[in-house]
């Protein structure tokens, strides 16, 4: 099977944890498939505006905020999942009384509630600036694409089953994890990309490290997982690759030879 569109996570995929750049294989790689007529498109949990870090690489489309924004390569949005403002308005009350650090993805900009050192970790480990502090109040006026809420599992827990009822979450670091709207993740995203661009599912592959990109790599027709994802993604993919840094997705490129 020879793909027509293949989908990239950035951080710990396509771009290094280690070098926060893209490493010269994986560069040559996706000049190589567009050249070839296969579209490439980012599939990623940042929002659009923190799309810092893909140098100069072009590509076909971006899902961003895991699916709850998707854009073409000229800006166009394509298709959206906001969160609710009921649910909003009632995490809004709940960190009155149980504040923790929130990330708001919004139409507006991003924003947090407050800053922690987790945030701060976080925040040098995708190599982003600190998102500006705003009241939540304010914030939840705005469209809202994805919240990245610092709580731990059993807290995540009690959140989604109680304040955030109609939202999902996906966690690829432990100190936080993305909530967006219900049914809201990158394989739905990676549907309004085929959809926009004609593309059958049988012939899409994606390329993934972290638990925000199960769906995704369950939902192509081929989906990899790096050499250092966890454990959960491996076992949903259909092959395993070498790190970013050990030009993973060259190799499996041309394990596949699609290169």
């Amino acid at each position: 099977m020879k793909p027509q569109a293949i989908f990239f996570d950035i951080d710990g995929t396509l771009v290094s944890f280690e070098t926060h750049s893209i490493p010269a294989s994986s560069k040559i790689a996706i000049n190589k498939l567009r050249e070839n007529g296969i579209k490439v498109f980012i599939c990623t949990g940042r929002a659009f505006c923190d799309i810092n870090n893909t140098e100069d690489l072009v590509f076909d489309g971006f899902v961003t905020s895991n699916g709850a924004c998707c854009i073409d390569a000229n800006g166009k949005i394509i298709a959206q999942r906001l969160l609710s403002k009921e649910n909003l308005r009632k995490l809004a009350v709940y960190l009155e009384t149980k504040p923790f650090p929130c990330g708001f993805m919004t139409n507006k900009g991003n924003f947090l509630n407050f800053v922690d050192p987790a945030v701060l970790v976080v925040s040098e480990l995708v190599n982003l600036p600190v998102s500006p502090v705003k009241p939540v109040l304010e914030v939840i006026e705005y469209d809202v694409f994805q919240i990245d809420a610092f709580v731990d599992i059993e807290e995540e827990a009690h959140i989604m089953n109680n304040i955030l009822t109609d939202c999902c979450s996906g966690r690829w670091h432990h100190s936080f994890t993305d909530i967006t709207a219900k049914d809201c993740n990158k394989s739905t995203g990676m549907d309004s990309i085929m959809a926009y661009f004609g593309i059958p599912k049988e012939y899409t592959m994606a390329f993934g490290d972290g638990g925000n990109d199960i769906s995704m790599l369950k939902h192509a027709a081929i989906g990899v997982a790096m050499g250092d994802a966890s454990p959960e993604v491996k076992a949903v993919a259909d092959f395993i690759t070498d790190t970013v840094e050990q030009d993973g997705i060259m190799k499996a490129l041309e394990h596949f030879k699609i290169l």
